[in-house]
């Protein structure tokens, strides 16, 4: 009986495009499929644990497509693993590596205890397609801008995307395993969940629909149209990137092949995947990018933390049509247009002048397309305490922002019910959505601004000032 290896699956939920298991077939042992809840996944937000809660059950049938199975644990890793050791007779553990600060320690910890005990324990690139520490300026450094970041990974090559093996070896005997609805994964989303599950595309299936949708007409106006959030502009598919229901390689060689072709959209696109790569060469290089301000000098910063103005922000009822319209779509669909995300994190952090890190914590609760990466540089970014070249203090105007990205004011009207007279089904549905103990009702009048948006921009240049910027 040939003992079988381990693959220990996280953000990876897919057999195509994944180095991983590509090298655990090439030994020819029995593979057995791991998930471990483990105390990190545990502390996943709301949206974000329900929607891989959703995935792992899509995971599972995929798995069971090609004669194998999903064993689910809950516990400490190292501790599950060395269970599973046991168990099993296994002679290894394979993952694919993740790159925050957490995950970092975790992995560190099970590669030498289990190397310490004479066991095949290895990591593998699958997330990425640069490992953060390959990519290097001319000085040998990390970059900390994102263009000549960009100039230096165009040129170097991806390796072409593994396919899908038919089959995977299975062991002669199965270790048990955990039941998916014991664990309870989307308990917090309570009454939220039927009304984003109409929107959410699950598995590896879906994603590559979603991707064969997006090069069959969408890329060709990604430049421009990926800035109108009423209009289907976008791929969509940093859902089922962020769980690794699709990898990375085959994303950037089909947005390749289009840009070979002559799709006008292309290199806007591929350039957006780069931002991706961007974002984990900092938390990478810059841990506390997650936690912290990325530049130390804005730690004085006057910010707010808590109050009634973030509050409003959160609940989409700031009087600012844009703003509100986009903190609905969070809650009707799981995901914001990345117009939206701008514009609602420029407005927190400069209008209403509170503290970038309570945006990222709601981000972090209601998305379902929730990365660590992302989600830290997006929000620096729009606080202006993180990693831009910009010389200024940047300021979006929802006013002007919305008559540029949405003058007919189509997507105003498809989240916020209260400037319809008869609004439509997503409108209505954020009622549904939104917790009881809020106390909304549809039929109150639309609120007045919470905040004069001239008046909220002066006060914000001038702390600005105060702490030594610059209007540029």
């Amino acid at each position: 009986m040939t003992p079988p290896l381990i693959l220990w699956f996280r953000r990876d939920l897919r057999l195509d495009d994944l180095p991983m298991l590509t090298a655990a077939l090439a030994s020819g042992q029995p593979l057995i499929p791991v998930f471990i809840l483990d105390p990190e996944t545990e502390t996943l937000g709301a949206a974000p644990k329900w929607r891989l809660g959703l995935g792992l059950e899509a995971f599972s049938t995929r798995l069971a497509e090609a004669g194998s199975r999903l064993i689910l644990r809950r516990g400490p890793a190292l501790a599950v693993l060395e269970a599973l050791v046991a168990e099993t007779g296994a002679t290894g553990v394979l993952w694919s590596r993740l790159y925050d600060a957490a995950a970092k320690a975790r992995d560190t910890a099970v590669k030498a205890a289990l190397k310490g005990q004479g066991l095949r324990a290895e990591s593998f690139a699958g997330h990425l397609m640069h490992e953060p520490w390959t990519v290097q300026t001319g000085q040998g450094g990390f970059y900390r801008v994102y263009t000549p970041y960009w100039r230096t990974v165009r040129g170097i090559p991806v390796a072409a995307p593994d396919p899908a093996p038919a089959r995977l070896p299975a062991p002669d005997h199965w270790p048990a395993s955990d039941q998916i609805s014991d664990w309870r994964m989307g308990a917090a989303m309570r009454r939220g969940a039927p009304v984003v599950a109409a929107h959410i595309r699950v598995g590896e299936a879906a994603a590559m629909t979603r991707l064969n949708d997006f090069l069959a007409g969408p890329i060709d106006r990604y430049a421009s149209a990926r800035d109108l959030p009423a209009e289907p502009g976008t791929s969509r598919l940093s859902e089922n990137l962020t769980y690794g229901e699709i990898g990375i390689r085959r994303l950037w060689h089909a947005a390749l092949a289009a840009f070979e072709q002559g799709h006008a959209g292309a290199e806007t696109f591929l350039k957006e995947l780069v931002w991706r790569e961007f974002s984990y060469h900092l938390l990478h290089h810059t841990p506390h990018i997650a936690t912290g301000n990325w530049k130390a000098e804005w730690d004085a910063f006057p910010w707010a933390t808590t109050g009634p103005q973030l509050t409003a922000w959160q609940r989409g009822l700031t009087g600012e049509p844009f703003v509100d319209a986009a903190m609905r779509e969070l809650y009707v669909t799981g995901t914001m247009h990345n117009r939206g995300r701008m514009i609602v994190a420029s407005y927190l952090t400069k209008h209403l002048m509170t503290h970038w890190k309570a945006g990222l914590d709601w981000f972090a609760d209601c998305l379902v397309d929730w990365d660590p990466a992302a989600n830290a540089m997006g929000w620096q970014w729009a606080a202006g305490s993180g990693p831009d070249a910009a010389p200024y203090f940047r300021i979006f105007n929802p006013a002007t922002q919305v008559e540029k990205f949405d003058p007919n004011a189509a997507y105003r009207r498809r989240f916020i019910a209260e400037l319809s007279r008869n609004p439509g089904a997503e409108a209505r549905a954020f009622f549904d959505a939104a917790p009881r103990s809020w106390g909304l009702d549809p039929t109150r009048p639309y609120p007045r601004p919470i905040v004069d948006l001239a008046e909220g921009r002066a006060r914000a240049l001038a702390a600005y000032a105060a702490r030594g910027g610059a209007e540029g």
